[in-house]
């Protein structure tokens, strides 16, 4: 089974050293790890997809959340929807023959070509994981030459509900979804209080 977690934290040093040593030493396999500054200055996102069993992912986002710098952690399999990216760098030998070949799949797949050179082609494909994958196989007759790759990044899809304003804040994190409300709000002076380190 394969979960992927957002997790917002403080951005402090050490923070990925942290959480990526967490899930090893629990012999978790991190399958994909991403980390980016979010809306929020000083708050990071980490995208985080483990490969587990239902009770090792529930014990993941517990040891998660007791981390000092950790807001909040969100399991976007149990959310619900969610919308998921990948982004993948190709770079492909290209000769005047196989030129045209590539580029017609590149167009299949939607690539978009980011380098050309008189020997190789750079292309850019960015969408979910299968996408990725089937792309790259497709290209792999035309001689990779190399290839560098994000990791998932992801959040939970927005919707259209009127309600959702009114929805209480449920779970085991609902205190730290209400400080990175009230960050996302704007604080008063006393705002460095929501970011102290929890007992």
């Amino acid at each position: 089974m394969r979960c992927t977690f957002s997790v917002l934290t403080q951005d402090n040093p050490g923070v990925l050293m942290r959480i990526a040593s967490l899930v090893y030493k629990r012999n978790f396999n991190i399958a994909s790890l991403s980390v980016s500054q979010t809306a929020t200055q000083d708050i990071s996102r980490f995208t985080i997809m483990i490969d587990g069993d239902e009770w090792a992912l529930e014990q993941v986002s517990k040891q998660l959340s007791k981390l000092v710098e950790v807001i909040s952690v969100e399991n976007l399999n149990k959310s619900g929807k969610f919308v998921e990216r990948w982004l993948s760098l190709i770079k492909v030998a290209a000769t005047m023959e196989t030129r045209p070949h590539i580029l017609q799949i590149a167009d299949i797949f939607r690539c978009r070509v980011v380098d050309m050179g008189s020997a190789a082609l750079t292309l850019e494909v960015t969408g979910d994981e299968g996408k990725v994958t089937a792309c790259t196989e497709a290209l792999r007759a035309y001689d990779i030459l190399e290839i560098a790759g994000s990791g998932s990044v992801a959040l939970g899809r927005a919707g259209f509900r009127s309600d959702a304003k009114d929805e209480p804040i449920n779970g085991d994190n609902a205190g730290e979804s209400y400080k990175f409300e009230y960050l996302l709000a704007g604080a008063d002076d006393d705002s460095s209080s929501i970011l102290a380190p929890r007992c």
